[in-house]
């Protein structure tokens, strides 16, 4: 019998959400969870609303900030990302992303004067206080999630789903994707490209997606001018600029999407030496170098329609 997939597209956290569940009638309650955990998110990671946690963690001027419990899952994910890549992804990074000049929702970047770069502040800066629910960072480094947070509420929101419906759910934030429950017959069908909001027949492979998640990074989608530069929104927090483009795209499947994410975001820092960083890790990864050659590891399929 054939599964009967149903899905749910709208705008959040200025991007695509889309929410497919494998048996249809569970389709609201998913949203239902899905918006929740998006709006909680939001509030606790969005550095673009004044009022959220980590805008009032940033301005607090040094001193220690009473943080709910997503606040400080968020923190804890941003931290083990810097432990695991080496601080290649740093969430102290806030204030290099600022000055470079992705200060507000990506859609309302506009060209603007050449900037001076600035090195991120340093990870370990960060005095992470569970007992007491408390987070700290010195004055004047600012906090950044970017890398994290939405593979983050990815995973939180499909696990609660799947928590609540028969079958399965996966749900993606951005491209970013993270399942849960019974995979529909086959996988889930997901296209692979350097957008994610690209049409169907843009460039890429289709894979099926059986368990876990699933993250692509790109430095071809969210670019914009400073003087006479092109810049693009990984940085490379030793220099605060965007890191030398040597892939152009980098997809990595995981057990979940947080660790696709950190992964798929360091190997576009790291470049050629990410090869051997994914290989011994063991994650299936779909490499697209600056000329448009495409690079598989780890089991990544190279059919059209291969399970990943």
């Amino acid at each position: 019998m054939m599964d009967s997939i149903r899905s749910a597209t709208w705008r959040a956290l200025g991007t695509t959400v889309v929410v497919a569940v494998s048996e249809p009638e569970e389709l609201d309650r998913a949203c239902d969870t899905v918006r929740g955990v998006l709006c909680e998110i939001d509030r606790a990671c969005s550095r673009f609303r004044e009022d959220s946690e980590i805008s009032r963690l940033n301005a607090a001027g040094g001193r220690p900030v009473r943080v709910s419990r997503l606040f400080l899952r968020a923190t804890r994910c941003a931290l083990r990302s810097a432990q695991l890549t080496g601080g290649d992804l740093d969430p102290t990074i806030g204030s290099s992303i600022r000055v470079a000049g992705y200060d507000r929702d990506f859609a309302a970047i506009r060209a603007g004067a050449p900037v001076r770069f600035r090195p991120a502040a340093g990870w370990p800066f960060i005095l992470l206080d569970e007992a007491n629910a408390v987070v700290r960072v010195p004055a004047g480094v600012e906090l950044d999630f970017g890398a994290t947070a939405k593979a983050l509420a990815a995973d939180i929101a499909a696990h609660g789903v799947g928590e609540q419906i028969d079958g399965g759910v996966l749900v993606s934030i951005g491209g970013d994707l993270a399942t849960a429950g019974t995979a529909p017959t086959g996988g889930w069908s997901v296209r692979v490209t350097d957008d994610h909001a690209a049409a169907a027949d843009a460039p890429g492979q289709t894979i099926a997606l059986r368990s876990g998640g699933l993250a692509t990074s790109s430095t071809t989608v969210r670019r914009w001018k400073r003087g006479s530069s092109e810049l693009h929104h990984i940085l490379d927090p030793a220099t605060g600029a965007p890191v030398s483009e040597y892939w152009r795209t980098v997809s990595v499947a995981a057990a979940c999407c947080v660790d696709a994410n950190i992964a798929s975001t360091t190997a576009i820092i790291r470049g050629a030496s990410a090869l051997d960083w994914l290989a011994d890790a063991g994650l299936p990864a779909r490499l697209v170098g600056v000329d448009g050659a495409v690079t598989v590891l780890a089991g990544w399929p190279q059919e059209e329609l291969a399970a990943a």
